[in-house]
């Protein structure tokens, strides 16, 4: 392994493990990135979606509490999400995957350029089950579409006025859900092979550290503040995919 791969196998286990110790979300967008460099894409994207399982493993424990409290709230999410990747691969055989990507990146974009920075956030507290399923299933089309599922998820749950780990139970919950999907599949097609084996054994030391500083830092925060955090990586995810889709 060559040294310059080695430094972005880390720097990529680095950003992506603090950003999903923090906020529950984001490893691929913060990961991903480095590891496309040195990477085949199927290769990038199945390390990726390991580390977010380890990582994430972390932030459930840390958020167990709130999720035993509310498993049918969590079930909304999770059960619509699963049919909805399907759905999402399907819709690719439909419609230009590129178009598609730069369409979703363009509205993440105004919505989390528009509420980002607004003094006041939206702030619901009734009860939404029928929202909240189809949120779920938007999430899974998206991950199966765009391979970004927490962005939908993110943006609703950023407008609900629930404590940061009723948010995060939720969030992370769902991503651990579709992340394990995606690791499933990869495995049954072959893409854990030596080469992948190899990088995991560098980038899951360093990812579990990362998280541990991120899930510092996630405890340290306010309600007010983790809501805006996640409307924050909003933007930054419908940046990231926006530059991916005009550079490649």
């Amino acid at each position: 392994m060559s040294p310059e791969t080695l430094t972005f196998l880390v720097l990529g286990a680095i950003a992506g493990g603090f950003i999903n110790g923090l906020s529950g979300t984001g490893m691929g967008l913060f990961s991903l990135g480095f590891y496309l460099l040195v990477l085949e894409p199927k290769t990038a994207v199945a390390i990726t979606a390991l580390m977010a399982v380890l990582s994430g493993l972390q932030g459930v424990w840390v958020v167990r509490h709130a999720i035993a409290e509310h498993p049918r709230r969590l079930a909304r999410f999770i059960l619509p999400g699963v049919v909805g990747v399907p759905a999402g691969i399907w819709v690719l055989t439909l419609l230009d995957a590129s178009m598609l990507r730069i369409s979703i990146a363009s509205f993440l974009i105004l919505y989390g350029g528009y509420f980002g920075f607004r003094t006041a956030l939206p702030a619901i507290a009734r009860p939404t089950p029928w929202i909240d399923s189809c949120v779920g299933f938007a999430g899974g089309v998206l991950g199966g579409a765009a391979a970004a599922s927490g962005a939908v998820p993110s943006m609703w749950l950023s407008m609900r006025a629930w404590s940061k780990a009723q948010t995060r139970a939720v969030l992370q919950g769902f991503n651990m859900v579709m992340q394990s999907t995606t690791v499933c599949l990869l495995f049954v097609a072959g893409a854990y092979d030596r080469t992948a084996l190899n990088a995991l054994l560098i980038t899951v030391p360093v990812v579990l550290l990362s998280a541990q500083v991120g899930l510092r830092v996630f405890r340290a925060l306010s309600d007010a503040v983790f809501r805006r955090l996640l409307i924050i990586l909003t933007l930054l995810v419908g940046l990231g995919v926006l530059l991916s889709e005009l550079s490649s």
